[in-house]
């Protein structure tokens, strides 16, 4: 079983439409609402290899119960955790040109009991858990600190973690030993705090991550492929696309094929690309 745990989870609405004109009324073509945020679409991938999948999410208000019921009727559990707040809903504007226009909400501030009921559900679904993936931004009211709290409590459960975040939460995190942490391109760069120009400083940047504290470290490097650096080696693997339709989701899906395929090592890598 994999966990996901998304503390700032949406429900997303996408309109089609011929052309984004501003100040003028703009008919749709078409429209779709999806349960949304970084886990989620864990989930959502796991779920479609057939594994199965828990998510773990704060929700609240009207969009909240669609996230739960979309998610549900795509044969994924649901472990809520009930919020004052309404859950965020985000629109995505999506121009017959391919360009994408996406407006995302703040979402709702947690209390200091839901933030505590948000640890203690994570903690209750450990011990069946294969791996537990914290994924996305932190809501208000969850300090960068937050992701390491929960990794410390998910460890002393005897689960494995695996973190895709960003920023200072990254960092704190590496301080409790995450087993694998998902950084973008522009992620391992900016937690390292330099440029990286070719592959081999992806893979330097990655080293640096493992020294911080990261047991592993998979990096989605877009056109360039997918690098795997561990204490028992480093990898490398890519895939031929001959035409980009969109790559949203991309890094998730990668994300949940890896931990799919156990979580460790080139075959799961392969699973990743």
């Amino acid at each position: 079983m994999i966990v996901t745990v998304t503390p700032n989870p949406s429900l997303d609405r996408t309109y089609e439409v011929p052309a984004l004109d501003r100040g003028e009324v703009v008919r749709a073509t078409g429209e779709r609402v999806d349960p949304g945020g970084k886990g989620v679409n864990v989930s959502r991938a796991v779920a479609a290899a057939g594994r199965r999948t828990v998510a773990v999410l704060p929700l609240g208000g009207a969009p909240g119960a669609l996230v739960a019921d979309l998610l549900a009727a795509q044969g994924i559990e649901v472990a809520p955790v009930p919020i004052a707040g309404a859950t965020r809903s985000n629109i995505a504007l999506a121009e017959a040109d391919g360009v994408l226009t996406k407006i995302n909400a703040p979402g709702p501030e947690l209390s200091a009991a839901e933030r505590e009921l948000l640890l203690e559900t994570v903690r209750s679904q450990s011990p069946g858990a294969d791996w537990i993936a914290c994924c996305g931004s932190l809501p208000r009211g969850l300090a960068p600190s937050w992701y390491a709290e929960l990794t410390a409590r998910a460890h002393a459960a005897g689960a494995r973690i695996a973190l895709d975040t960003s920023g200072p939460a990254l960092l704190r995190a590496l301080r409790e030993r995450p087993d694998v942490v998902k950084p973008n391109a522009g992620e391992l760069a900016g937690a390292v705090g330099r440029p990286l120009a070719t592959v081999g400083d992806a893979v330097k940047a990655a080293e640096e991550l493992r020294e911080l504290g990261a047991r592993a470290v998979l990096a989605s490097l877009g056109a360039d492929g997918q690098l795997l650096v561990t204490g028992e080696g480093t990898w490398f693997g890519e895939a031929r696309v001959d035409a980009v339709r969109s790559n949203v989701g991309a890094g998730d899906a990668s994300l949940a094929g890896f931990l799919a395929a156990g979580g460790a090592g080139p075959g799961a890598l392969a699973s990743a690309v």
